[in-house]
Parts: C-alpha cells; structure tokens; sequence
C-alpha cells in the first residue's frame, strides 16, 4: 500500500509571524487552535499546521494502514522511532527519523 503525505508542521520560535507570513504570501487559511498551535487549509491537499516551536523545522506527516507494522519496518530499514505511537486526541501517530535523520511523523488511518 502506497503511504499518502496527509499533513505537514511547520514549526518556529513565532507563530504569530508564520501565520501572517503564510497567510500574506501564499493566501493559506490560518486557523488558530490555541495557544501556539493553529491548523493550516492551503486549499488543496495535505493541510498542515503552523507550530510554536524553540527550533524552526518542516515536519511531514504520512497516513499508514498499521502503526506497529510500520515502526517495526523503519527500525528494520535503518530507521529510528523517537516518539512511540500515542494517541494525542484527533489521531494516533508516531515520530520516526529516516536513516539520515529526517523527522517524519506517521498516522495511523
């Protein structure tokens, strides 16, 4: 099964900044969610979030069929979880590194 890219974060010490920056230079959709958090409409396919966060980062996120078969895969491959698979109240995901260390955020589907 093909894996679709579904979500994306994109993260920094200034949400309000990336929010406006966002919204002013590619007229996305800015919703504010909370205190640092707020959800992303580009208007099309993968939506995303802008995230109050000490380092800037883009993290994307990817729909798989089974978290534990997925993880167990990564680690095989070279892989690495650093966030197990937790259910944070809209979606249960996870947080893995590629072999060059590239975060990618998995979610179950």
């Amino acid at each position: 099964m093909i894996s679709p890219v579904v979500h994306f974060d994109i993260a920094g010490p200034n949400d309000l900044q990336l929010r406006q920056f966002y919204e002013r230079c590619l007229g996305w959709t800015v919703d504010p969610q909370g205190p640092g958090y707020a959800l992303v409409d580009t208007g099309t396919a993968p939506r995303g979030a802008i995230v109050d966060s000490e380092h800037p980062s883009v993290t994307i996120g990817i729909a798989v069929d089974s978290l534990d078969t997925r993880l167990a895969q990564v680690v095989a491959n070279g892989g690495r979880v650093v966030m197990p698979a937790t259910d944070n109240g809209w979606v249960t995901k996870a947080q893995i590194t590629d072999p060059a260390g590239n975060l990618i955020t998995l979610i179950q589907s």
